[in-house]
């Protein structure tokens, strides 16, 4: 009876052995990006934005999704704000980035002139279908710039986990299913309340909402923050973490990324707060000192320029069993060496196709 049950043991492993071998696809990834907040409305709310990388799903549409094709290499999934209307929007990885389709093309720096103008050729080429629906921008507000390159605007960090086919899957099911239809609302509706919902399929239980810190507002810190912590117990997540630079010329650098209550006690907003409820003041405190003042970033992570995203859009390796070693953040095997603290890869990543061809529903 022993050696039966060794033998199915030897047998089963050697059959998920075997399907791995088969199956070279079989696993994924995808990264929550934590961007920066900049220009004026950054100074008065710096807790910066976030969105997710799929890296193995695609779109039909901007607001329709599917697996993706060979070659293809996924898309960044978005709350917004007005956005015609839309709750989510889907832009393939490298115009959501950088306003283009071919990465080779994107310059070294640009000034304002030149990202409006490749801004404006990529939503007249492939972004037609929203027609004119699409908002301009104002002070509060970028409009429909936001959906592409980003990468002109601010600093991004990228942090990658493994991911199955099947919670891919789920990801599609749940918002095809659901009518996209825009439910923002800054105080408990907003894009870091998004990536909780999308990463609670990931990570079941794991991404509720809390009280502290923040005061019950989901921020793109905080949820970065559940990610990491949940990573550090559960190394077979293969938590890396990229910094994807800012592209100069445009802007001024964007800034380091606060939560609520960090904000209000390092911006002296929390003064008015003491005059009319000196308790609450104390309970903002006690916040930042307890949970607020958390660092995400290790130092000096590595960075993925226009021409060297592989390190991001790479499948990961196969998801390894838990592991009773002290895990810890990684850095991918795929970079060989850097140069300039910015990564090169070991090997081409393959063609990007981004293309979005079909009429919106």
């Amino acid at each position: 009876m022993q050696y039966s049950q060794r033998g199915r043991r030897v047998i089963s492993l050697v059959g998920f052995v075997l399907l791995l071998i088969s199956s070279p696809n079989a696993f994924s990834q995808a990264a929550l990006l934590l961007e920066q907040p900049y220009g004026v409305f950054g100074n008065l709310n710096p807790t910066g934005h976030a969105a997710l990388y799929l890296e193995r799903v695609c779109a039909d549409t901007p607001v329709h999704l599917r697996a993706c094709n060979p070659g293809e290499t996924g898309v960044v999934i978005s709350r917004y704000k007005g956005m015609a209307g839309y709750d989510w929007v889907a832009i393939p990885l490298i115009p959501y980035l950088y306003a283009v389709e071919d990465p080779s093309t994107v310059p070294a720096q640009v000034d304002e002139e030149t990202v409006a103008h490749i801004r404006d050729h990529y939503r007249e080429s492939r972004l037609g279908d929203f027609g004119e629906v699409l908002p301009p921008g104002d002070f509060f507000n970028d409009g429909w710039v936001q959906l592409i390159g980003t990468a002109y605007d601010r600093r991004t960090y990228a942090f990658r986990f493994a991911t199955s086919p099947d919670q891919d899957r789920e990801v599609i099911a749940l918002l095809n299913s659901r009518l996209n239809r825009s439910r923002f609302n800054i105080l408990y509706n907003n894009c870091a309340d998004f990536d909780r919902m999308i990463l609670s399929i990931y990570f079941p239980h794991k991404f509720g909402r809390t009280i502290f810190p923040d005061a019950g507002i989901t921020t793109p810190k905080h949820v970065t923050y559940t990610l990491v912590k949940y990573a550090r117990m559960h190394p077979e997540m293969q938590l890396t973490v990229l910094e994807i630079p800012q592209v100069p010329g445009y802007r001024h650098n964007s800034r380091a990324i606060h939560g609520v209550a960090e904000t209000l006690i390092m911006n002296g907003y929390v003064i008015p707060v003491v005059v009319l409820n000196p308790y609450i003041a104390g309970g903002l405190l006690a916040d930042y000192l307890v949970r607020g003042r958390y660092q995400l970033v290790p130092k000096n992570p590595i960075k993925v320029d226009a021409g060297h995203l592989e390190a991001l859009i790479e499948p990961m390796e196969p998801l390894q069993p838990p592991s009773s070693a002290a895990p810890s953040l990684v850095f991918p095997a795929s970079v060989s060496e850097e140069e300039n603290g910015v990564a090169r890869p070991a090997e081409s990543a393959g063609k990007f196709n981004s293309t979005i061809s079909a009429p919106l529903p």
